[in-house]
């Protein structure tokens, strides 16, 4: 993992990794993927417009019927 981020990454991830006293393989890797973690996608907020007029009904007969086997 630190071939992949780089050098001053990996320097970068040790230095917050040595704030908890004893930096150990596991903060250090922590802290180098936090440093490396693709950024978070926006939330979109959706319009009222999109909103269902008429909510879905299930009709589970008509499914049943698709699943019919002919029987011998």
């Amino acid at each position: 993992m630190a071939r992949e981020s780089g050098p001053e990454t990996l320097e970068v991830a040790c230095q917050l990794a040595q704030k908890y006293g004893k930096p150990s393989t596991a903060i250090v890797l922590n802290e180098l993927r936090r440093l490396t973690r693709p950024p978070r996608v926006a939330v979109v907020e959706t319009p009222d417009t999109l909103s269902l007029r008429e909510e879905p009904v299930a009709n589970c007969d008509r499914y049943d019927t698709l699943r019919e086997v002919a029987h011998v």
